[in-house]
């Protein structure tokens, strides 16, 4: 059994059918369908009534904090409450682009960590260009959660295990260029490792450049089986357990 901890469904190129359907094909059993704007999340909210192997993490990505409203707020507690929904995510911090709206960034970060705490969910983190900060924060919350798409050093990955958090591995990691990443991987203990797509995006090798597809997570835990040295099998059920064991909505 595969399953796929973070991807992107709302696409234009995706025939949602057809990308479901292969998913299950190659044996990936569970999607975790991510959020991160408005528009997003309500297109995530309607695949619950069609495909029951979807879950969903909902929340606003950084790059949305000056263009959410009281009311997006209010939807987005609403959502938490839906059974299947099983994290809020991805949130985060993200300054690759400037600090401009650092503030707004923060605000609206604080404001979904704390519905977390409240509706004892775990976190999916994004952060980019925005370690300390991020960190910083994190810290302050007694939370549960994956650094999703992990980008850091080794050094900040283990300062995120002490705090409880599991590391998100990508496509990125089977990149010919992904030294930095495939040393984290060797550092992080297998029972704090979970493998996603982040599709459509980071096509792993051997498919660089194509659509990403959860199909394609295979790839992902070869790459990850090799690092480690360890049996594929073997990595497959660990991470799975790893998941189980932080969103415990999925079984």
């Amino acid at each position: 059994m595969l399953i796929d901890t973070h991807l992107h469904l709302f696409n234009e190129n995706y025939n949602i059918d057809e990308v479901i359907s292969r998913a299950k094909d190659a044996g990936v059993k569970y999607l975790i369908v991510s959020g991160s704007d408005l528009v997003d999340n309500k297109f995530n909210e309607k695949l619950l009534d069609t495909y029951d192997n979807v879950f969903l993490s909902v929340g606003y990505h950084p790059s949305c904090a000056l263009d959410i409203s009281d009311e997006d707020l209010n939807y987005l507690e609403d959502l938490i409450k839906l059974d299947r929904v099983v994290a809020i995510g991805e949130i985060g911090l993200d300054y690759h682009y400037g600090k401009d709206d650092r503030d707004k960034q923060i605000e609206l970060f604080r404001f979904q960590l704390d519905l977390a705490v409240r509706y004892n969910l775990p976190v999916v983190i994004h952060t980019r260009d925005a370690f300390l900060d991020t960190y910083n924060i994190l810290k302050e919350y007694n939370l549960k959660g994956v650094i999703h798409c992990f980008s850091g050093s080794v050094e900040f990955a283990k300062e995120c295990l002490k705090l409880g958090y599991y590391i998100g591995v990508t496509g990125v990691v089977t990149f010919k260029n992904s030294k930095k990443l495939r040393e984290v991987v060797k550092n992080v203990p297998l029972d704090r490792l979970l493998v996603e797509t982040d599709c459509p995006y980071m096509a792993p090798e051997p498919n660089r450049g194509k659509t990403n597809r959860s199909d394609y997570i295979e790839f992902v835990l070869d790459k990850i089986a090799e690092i480690k040295n360890v049996d594929g099998r073997d990595l497959n059920k660990q991470v799975n357990e790893n998941l189980f064991r932080l969103m415990s909505k999925i079984s």
